[in-house]
């Protein structure tokens, strides 16, 4: 039954029925006691579902934005998407690294990383940065760090 949801919680008991269009969310309970019991609770909720549906469908979808972060209160490297991280190798072994995230489309994330060991700790830091800044103009454009 998608879209529609059972409530049985203290005094609510019936149908919620949520449909999404464009970042707004739309609604409706459908009480058993005011509807006259569950079994029309029911029936009221799946014709309301189904009537919100093609009202959804029909609405013109507006393009999603995509959110650029500038800063996040948890990041401790200074350089968001990248952070200093501890991996663990197949054999067991542990190697410092600082890691590097990004997300060239919606819903897809890539990562890499660059050893500490390897580079040093400055170097690792400093290849870790401009890799994510290289990764984030390639996707937002030439002037992306010049606006934030």
């Amino acid at each position: 039954m998608k879209g529609i949801s059972r409530i049985d919680s203290g005094s609510t008991h019936g149908f919620f029925v949520r449909g999404y269009r464009n970042q707004k969310t739309y609604s409706k309970l459908y009480s058993d006691r005011k509807c006259g019991g569950k079994g029309k609770a029911l029936t009221l909720a799946k014709e309301y579902r189904d009537e919100l549906h093609e009202e959804l469908e029909a609405m013109p979808k507006v393009p999603r934005q995509r959110r650029i972060v500038a800063s996040d209160s948890r990041n401790t490297t200074g350089e968001l998407g990248v952070s200093r991280s501890t991996k663990t190798g197949p054999n067991g072994t542990k190697h410092e690294c600082y890691s590097v995230s990004w997300h060239p489309t919606p819903g897809v994330q890539k990562c890499t990383s660059f050893s500490i060991k390897k580079y040093g700790e400055k170097k690792a830091f400093k290849m870790a940065v401009a890799h994510r800044r290289k990764m984030m103009r390639e996707i937002h454009g030439e002037n992306f760090y010049r606006k934030h």
